[in-house]
């Protein structure tokens, strides 16, 4: 399975942005997905993830309300949509895929085990 993210870049506060993960090589549909992202000196953390069918999502406090998660299953792709950005958004954002195919969504960073490489957002206050 390749994870391939885009769509990072610098925005000023208030601003927004929306990331694209597009996954090929094997069953998309059947994966829950998420959205991760690591500050400079920070561990990796959680900021949103869904159902293999969409239906669930889940979001880390401090993006909710102002990010949304979203998948296409046809098109194998999955997105964040993130506005009212502020400065603290800034990190490299990583998507993942969970490949045990559960129903639910995947809430802890050990389970997953495909990953992008990462797209850079930046937030300028």
């Amino acid at each position: 399975v390749q994870l391939q993210a885009s769509g990072g870049g610098l925005a000023q506060g208030g601003g927004s942005l929306r990331l694209t993960c597009v996954v090929s090589g094997r069953t998309f549909s059947g994966y829950p997905m998420g959205w991760f992202r690591q500050a400079p000196g920070k561990e990796r953390e959680l900021v949103a993830a869904i159902s293999w069918a969409g239906g669930t999502t889940y979001y880390a406090n401090s993006v909710k309300g102002r990010f949304t998660i979203s998948r296409d299953n046809a098109k194998t792709t999955l997105y964040l949509q993130m506005n009212s950005l502020k400065p603290e958004d800034t990190a490299v954002y990583y998507c993942a895929a969970d490949s045990a195919q559960g129903m639910g969504v995947t809430t802890r960073l050990g389970d997953y085990d495909f990953w992008g490489q990462g797209t850079q957002v930046t937030v300028s206050s």
